[in-house]
C-alpha cells in the first residue's frame, strides 16, 4: 500500500450543543455533546478500516463528517491530498465524485418514486453527463458489478417490487457509478437477512480489489468487520480507545473495552471455553463525561491512574496500539469505585 494516506484525519471533533430553555439563558457554561473527540487517523489507499463501538460511539458521525453530510466542529481531513473543508465549487464537486456513502437501511434510502434506472442514473446527471446511451451503459455496468443481472430485468423496477437485498445492491450500484476514490459503508448489512450478508461482504471485498476503493466500513459486528476489514478501529464516546490489524485486534484485544466487545461475539462451537468480560450496562453521560479515560466508571480493571488517562494511543504489540494505560498482562481487579469518575462535559 502506498504510503501516502487516501484518507487523513487530524484531531476531528464534532460536538452538539444542547438547546437552552428559559432557566438556562443565564448560565456562563455552554453544555454540548462530545459525539466525536480529538480523533486522528490515516487510511491506505486500497485499504478497508473498520470503526466498530457501541452506539454512541461516534462512529456513524465521523463518517457522516467524512462525506459531508455533517459539519466538523474542530480539525481536519484530507482525501486524496484534498482538505474536505475545499473553498472553490469545482472543488466540492469534486469531492462529492470521488467519496460516496452506503446507508443503513435499504427500505430508506432509496425514493419510492424513482425506478433503478433513474436512481442510478441520477448521480451522472448530477454531474455533468448528457449522453444518454453512456447514462444507460453505465446504469447497466453498475447493475451488473452489483450482482443484478441481468440488469435489464432491474431497469423499471420500483424500490417496492425488490427486496431488501435487492435494494442494497442497487444502492452499491448507485454508489459506484460515479468511479468513486473512497466509498463509507454504514452498517450496510446489518437490517438484511442472516442468508445475504455474506453475499453483500463479498461484493464489497470485489469493489475494493477490482475497483481500488478505500472503504470506511462502519459497525458494531466484530464478526463481519473482522471478515471484511484489513484494520480496526474501535471507539467508545467519541474516542478511538485501539487500533491495530483486524486479526490480531479480535485474537488479542489490549483495551478491556475492546475485550469486553470479542467476549460478546457469539461462537458457533459449543465447546468452546473464553474467559467473559463483565462491565456495567450504563454508559456515562455524553455531557458529563468522566474524568481521564471515558471508560473508568465500567472497566472491571481501573485503577486510580486511570482518571488521569489522557487517551493517548500507545503501541502494545506490532502496528496494534491501544489507549489503555496498562497492557492486558498489568490488568488487575478494579481498586477505585464509579463515584470518584465524572466531570463537566
Amino acid at each position: 500500500m502506498s504510503a501516502t494516506p487516501m484518507i487523513s484525519i487530524a484531531n476531528l471533533s464534532k460536538h452538539y450543543p444542547l438547546r437552552r430553555g428559559i432557566k438556562d439563558i443565564f448560565r456562563q457554561d455552554h453544555q454540548v455533546v462530545r459525539a466525536v473527540d480529538d480523533v486522528s487517523l490515516d487510511i491506505a489507499p486500497g485499504e478497508i478500516l473498520g470503526l466498530a463501538g457501541e452506539s454512541g460511539s461516534g462512529k456513524t458521525t465521523t463518517g457522516e463528517i467524512i462525506v459531508r453530510l455533517q459539519e466538523v466542529t474542530s480539525g481536519e481531513i484530507t482525501v486524496d491530498g484534498h482538505p474536505l473543508e475545499a473553498s472553490s465549487r469545482k472543488d466540492r464537486k469534486r469531492f462529492r465524485r470521488e467519496v460516496q456513502m452506503i446507508f443503513q437501511d435499504p427500505y430508506e434510502t432509496l425514493n419510492p418514486r424513482f425506478t433503478v434506472f433513474e436512481t442510478i442514473a441520477e448521480p451522472l446527471r448530477i454531474h455533468g453527463l448528457k449522453d444518454k446511451q453512456e447514462i444507460a451503459r453505465r446504469v447497466s455496468e453498475c447493475l451488473t458489478i452489483a450482482g443484478l443481472k441481468p440488469a435489464e430485468h432491474y431497469l423499471d423496477r420500483f424500490p417496492h417490487e425488490m427486496s431488501g437485498g435487492q435494494r442494497q445492491r442497487v444502492a452499491i450500484a448507485r454508489g459506484i457509478v460515479l468511479r468513486p476514490k473512497v466509498l463509507i459503508a454504514d452498517e450496510p448489512v446489518s437490517m438484511l437477512d442472516v442468508s445475504i450478508r455474506a453475499d453483500i461482504l463479498n461484493l464489497l471485498k470485489r469493489l475494493r480489489d477490482e475497483m481500488g476503493l478505500t472503504m470506511i466500513y462502519v459497525s458494531h459486528d466484530l464478526a463481519t468487520i473482522k471478515y471484511l476489514c484489513d484494520r480496526i478501529a474501535v471507539m467508545y464516546l467519541g474516542k478511538i480507545v485501539e487500533i491495530g490489524k483486524a486479526e490480531d485486534v479480535i485474537a488479542h484485544p489490549q483495551h478491556p473495552y475492546t475485550q469486553v466487545l470479542v467476549s460478546s461475539v457469539p461462537v458457533a462451537d459449543p465447546d468452546y471455553q473464553r474467559e467473559e468480560v463483565t462491565v456495567d450496562d450504563a454508559v456515562p453521560d455524553q455531557i458529563n463525561l468522566p474524568e481521564g479515560c471515558r471508560f473508568t466508571p465500567r472497566c472491571p480493571y481501573a485503577q486510580p491512574e486511570c482518571l488521569s488517562c489522557g487517551h493517548r494511543l500507545i503501541e502494545r504489540r506490532d502496528g496494534q496500539q491501544s489507549a489503555c494505560m496498562f497492557s492486558p498482562q498489568e490488568l488487575r481487579p478494579r481498586t477505585i469505585v464509579q463515584e470518584t469518575a465524572g466531570s463537566k462535559g
